[in-house]
């Protein structure tokens, strides 16, 4: 037994075909036994978070699924969890990386790569805090390189008054790029839109305030923000 209860579920998402996932059973779940996620300053109140489904994971993986097709276009989805926008873009042929820092993500995105006989999704560890340079961590490949396209849904959980996020999606975007980011209101938002402001990035916000294919109302936006090469 892996220490930990799941279980599995058909997901609809609006314009997408639906997906079969493998989540955790509640967030009461925890299991750390090689102290990674320890290591990771992980708490085990936090540990449960990246294996849920989360409302703002299934409007970023809407707005995936409706996005139109751009030749070459690289994709990066940070804070990742169980990779709903990954998925669902990696099954429309855009070439797409998911990363997560958590111990466990990678796992669980080659079973549900699996479960939907879709072939492997690029899987790459990224940490905001992490110091550029380092290649490897934990056996996982890092996040290298620079992409077109920057997603993530409810990465502004927290206070980040040193510009974590912001600087690492600025060494992770070319010098002319989009950054899509569902942000449920958590109280978060001017902040980090300031510290993107500040790597050139100009904002455009859209109200998503609507009911969910479960019924269920949410509240939220999505934050657009745009890089001219001029700006860089």
């Amino acid at each position: 037994m892996p220490g930990y209860q799941t279980k599995q579920e058909r997901i609809a998402i609006q314009g997408a075909h639906s997906l079969i996932i493998r989540s955790l059973l509640d967030r009461q779940q925890y299991a750390d036994p090689l102290g990674e996620a320890t290591a990771m300053g992980i708490s085990s109140a936090t540990w449960p978070l990246f294996g849920l489904l989360w409302p703002s994971s299934l409007q970023l993986a809407a707005w995936m699924a409706e996005r139109p097709l751009v030749p070459n276009e690289r994709v990066l989805e940070v804070g990742c969890g169980l990779a709903l926008a990954s998925l669902v873009s990696h099954r429309r042929g855009m070439d797409i990386t998911a990363s997560d820092c958590h111990p466990l993500a990678s796992s669980f995105l080659i079973e549900n790569t699996g479960l939907n006989d879709l072939p492997p999704l690029t899987y790459r560890h990224g940490n905001w805090a992490d110091a550029p340079g380092a290649l490897v961590h934990n056996r996982h490949p890092i996040v290298q390189g620079r992409f077109d396209l920057i997603i993530g849904s409810d990465v502004l959980y927290e206070r980040d008054e040193a510009g974590q996020l912001s600087g690492f999606i600025a060494r992770h975007a070319h010098p002319c790029a989009e950054v899509l980011i569902v942000d449920p209101n958590r109280g978060n938002r001017s902040g980090f839109s300031k510290h993107m402001a500040r790597e050139g990035f100009a904002l455009e916000e859209i109200d998503l305030s609507h009911s969910l294919a479960s019924g269920a109302a949410y509240r939220g936006r999505m934050l657009r923000f745009r890089r001219e090469a001029a700006s860089a």
